[in-house]
This record gives structure tokens, sequence and C-alpha cells, in this order.
């Protein structure tokens, strides 16, 4: 499928993903269109999307599980052993997606995590009467092709301020902040014992590092020593990756209306940046097959992946099009109110 990449095509997803060699994808990401009958799902009234809405919706639940789980069964085929999955849906039917089709076709030891997606607004989903908490998030499940091969780059978020003055309040002479971290272990092994400038191990605990290594950070000016000569080592805040990145993603947002294109289920590029460099490296190949408003193959080519775009639109496919190459500089930003017209 090497002649594929970097393309958008257009066409039946099921058909496309058919054609695309075994084990030659390194991360499938999916939006597809939700089990919520909204009519924002049919954007722009072409055959295809029409036809696509009637096949999604016309025998219910169990004809929705059973269109999409039919491709997910092809996204596996192509996944390499170390790929990943992430398959974004909400309430409606995340219970069946998971259940019925994931667990099936991936195992449920493959399963990787639950991530809760909170988006900016509530879509309008408490209106005045509503008998229901306002629902704010979106269901993301992330799977692997083998659980012990996967690709898995660790993320990291920006402390926040209140924590950063809790923890990182001290400061060098140059101004660096930093934080004075206990020395002292309950485990010793080796040369943990020695005395340290006059100063031994609290009673019952050890040193946490050797005599070299204390000897080391000294040499690094990175001891800082307490009133009663105890030392602890300085851990400098701009030397610190952040907190790590749980389940739980509130902050994957738009940046700015800049960002937006018009695009009714366009998603925000800070979350498929997370995705793509926590399930691929430089030059692995993302898919995504659809591609509505194009966020994951821009992302995915400002972040030198490969890319495959698919989608049985023709004006998503234009829409992500232009969306490229104004991102390229080809061309000037243009509206996706603006295409329609086109």
């Amino acid at each position: 499928m090497a002649e594929q990449m970097n393309k958008l095509i257009l066409g039946d997803n099921l058909e496309i993903l058919r054609n695309i060699a075994a084990e030659s994808v390194d991360l499938v990401y999916i939006d597809p269109p939700f089990f919520s009958n909204r009519t924002y799902e049919v954007i722009w009234g072409d055959s295809g999307e029409v036809r696509s809405f009637e096949d999604r919706f016309s025998g219910g639940m169990d004809h929705y599980i059973g269109w999409l789980k039919e491709r997910i069964i092809e996204m596996h085929r192509i996944l390499k052993p170390t790929g990943s999955i992430f398959v974004h849906c909400d309430w409606h039917a995340d219970a069946y997606i998971r259940v019925q089709i994931l667990d099936r076709i991936f195992g449920g030891s493959n399963f990787v995590n639950h991530i809760v997606w909170q988006r900016s607004s509530t879509h309008n989903d408490t209106k005045q009467g509503a008998k229901h908490f306002g629902r704010i998030t979106d269901s993301i499940f992330y799977y692997a092709k083998n659980i012990k091969k996967y690709t898995f780059n660790p993320q990291h978020e920006r402390y926040t301020s209140d924590y950063i003055a809790q923890s990182y309040g001290k400061t060098d002479e140059h101004g660096r902040r930093f934080k004075a971290s206990d020395l002292s272990a309950a485990k010793g092994g080796g040369d943990t014992s020695f005395e340290w400038k006059g100063v031994k191990p609290p009673t019952g605990r050890y040193w946490a590092y050797s005599k070299a290594n204390f000897e080391l950070f000294e040499s690094e000016n990175k001891i800082y020593y307490s009133e009663t000569g105890k030392p602890y080592l300085k851990q400098y805040l701009d030397e610190m990756p952040g907190t790590s990145v749980d389940s739980l993603w509130f902050n994957c947002v738009f940046k700015n209306q800049k960002e937006r294109i018009g695009y009714p289920t366009q998603k925000p590029e800070a979350l498929l940046k997370r995705i793509i460099e926590t399930a691929t490296n430089e030059g692995d190949t993302v898919l995504d097959c659809f591609v509505g408003g194009g966020t994951t193959v821009a992302v995915a080519d400002k972040l030198n992946r490969q890319w495959i775009g698919i989608d049985q639109s023709v004006q998503a496919v234009k829409v992500t099009e232009y969306r490229l190459n104004a991102q390229n500089a080809i061309f000037e930003t243009i509206k996706v109110t603006d295409l329609c017209t086109q």
C-alpha cells in the first residue's frame, strides 16, 4: 500500500480498507458518525453522505454496530503488530462499541485505556427542564494490536501554577526554580551508609545514592543543604518533563477561533497531536477513514508522519485538501462555507 501514503481517497471506506495491505499501518484514529441521528451528520447532502447516513441508521443500533464492525475488522487486519487504534464515540453507543466490537476483534487483553475527553461545551445538552446532568465528555477507546509490542510514548502536561508555587518554591543563585528532594531511602544497597559532610542517613534509613553519585551531584551543584546541614537533591523545574498525562483529557481543546474551519464535527488539533505522538514515531503511517474536516491528516502531516485519509463525501475530501494546501502555504485559508458553494 506504499503508493497510497499521503493521499486523500474518495470512496466507500470499507472497500478501500479491504485493498490496503495487511500490517501496513501504525495508527488508526477514527471519529465515525455517532449513533445520535443528529441532522448535522448529513453535512453536505451529497449522495455519498446521504447513502451512508441511511446505511447506518435504517436498522437501529444492531445495524449501526454491524456497519461499524465490518470496518473495524479491516482496520485490525491492516495494523502492524506494534500498531494501535483509537475509536472516538459518545454515550449513544460507546458501551456497544467496546463490548460488541473492540473487545471481540482486538480482545479484551489488548485494551489499553478508556480515555475520557472533556469537550469545551455541553452542545446545548442541558436545556431548561432536562432531567440529566450535562453531557460534556466523549469516550476514546484505545486498543493495541498486541499489548506486548505496541508503540507507546508517554505524554506530559505543564505543571499548574499552584503546583509550581508549592513544590518549586526555591531558587538558586541564577534564579532557577528547583525542588529539594529527599536523598534518603528505606532500603540500602552497596555503598549507601556513609557519612556525608558530617551527616548520616536518618535512623533506619540509607542514602538513595552511592557516595560516588553524591560527589557527582556536588560537582554539578545539585545538592541543597538545609539549615541543619542535611543534603537534598535539587530537581530543577526547567529539567522536568511535567506531569504525566492520565486518562482524563480536559485541555485538548481549540486554541482559538482561527483553528476552527467551520466543519460541524471538527476536533481540536491538540487532541490529535496527543494521540499521534503517543502511538507513533516520525515516519510512521496514520490512517483516518472518516476524515471529515481533515484534522487527523493535517496534524499527522505537521508531525512528519505519513498518512491516509478516506471519506466518501466529495466535500469532506475537498475541505481536507484545501486545509492541507493552506497549511503548507500553497493557498490562502478558505472557509468551509465557501467550499459548499463551489
